[in-house]
């Protein structure tokens, strides 16, 4: 009975064989993912750049999970003894995954660098573009407003030269009292149609632009928002990823240059 348990306990060599090879399987899809994702190259773009690095950090802990199984593999052949020092490192698979765990390695760490400053200068860069967004539409709705102004001026002014339109006016109910009275005040008074129109128009802009305010704080607090949370998740990510390969990739090689030693 006992030595039945202590059967089942050894390590079996198919386990190493399949995980070696679930572990390079993963390593190389992981590969081909990252050259689909960086084909076709825009370098010069950089909505493309925080496009891509984005992508391969979330990505990136594929590889690590494949090397991870490779050497769990590996582990088991040398625990069962089927394993031999070889006395060249370029047959050895784990010296070029640990090379590749240091390029890794050393890619996220340029990631980590670089993807800030990517993120400022896209939402400066955005930031300034709702500036120039702002100003074009209160520009435009400007505009419009003085256009219904000067509409509304000639409006009055027809009521007020022309005594038959007026009083059309008031038999269709389409003026009531208070505004026949304030056009009897017009006539008798014209600078008053100047202050009323000129009110009107201040209130109007006013409204304009608090409303285009509200729009534009809304707009930059939103950006603002998302380029913290992406700075935030991809760089920590990416130092993470870094540090994981680097370490396995630098102690794997110092333990392969013993061996071989």
């Amino acid at each position: 009975m006992t030595s039945s348990s202590k059967d089942t306990l050894v390590p079996s060599p198919l386990a190493a064989i399949s995980l070696k090879l679930v572990g390079a399987i993963t390593i190389a899809a992981a590969l081909i993912d990252f050259l689909t994702l960086l084909f076709p190259p825009d370098f010069g773009n950089r909505a493309w750049q925080l496009a891509t690095v984005t992508s391969l950090v979330d990505r990136g802990i594929v590889p690590l999970v494949g090397i991870a199984l490779l050497f769990t593999g590996y582990w088991i052949d040398t625990s069962i003894g089927r394993s031999s020092r070889r006395s060249s490192l370029a047959m050895d698979a784990r010296f070029w995954t640990c090379l590749l765990s240091c390029l890794l390695g050393i890619t996220f760490l340029m990631t980590t660098v670089l993807h800030p400053n990517n993120v400022r200068i896209q939402s400066r860069d955005a930031l300034s573009q709702v500036e120039t967004d702002a100003e074009q539409a209160t520009s435009e709705l400007e505009t419009r407003l003085n256009a219904d102004i000067s509409q509304r001026r000639a409006q009055i002014d027809a009521l007020l030269q022309d005594e038959a339109q007026l009083q059309a006016a008031r038999d269709s109910g389409s003026l009531d009292e208070a505004q026949l009275e304030q056009i009897e005040r017009f006539r008798t008074n014209p600078q008053e149609l100047d202050s009323f129109l000129t009110s009107q128009a201040t209130e109007a802009q006013e409204q304009l632009q608090i409303r285009i305010g509200e729009q534009k704080s809304e707009a930059t607090s939103q950006l603002r928002s998302e380029a913290l949370k992406a700075t935030i998740r991809v760089t920590l990510s990416s130092l993470l990823l870094a540090i994981g390969y680097t370490f396995i990739g630098w102690s794997g090689l110092r333990r392969l240059l013993a061996m071989v030693g």
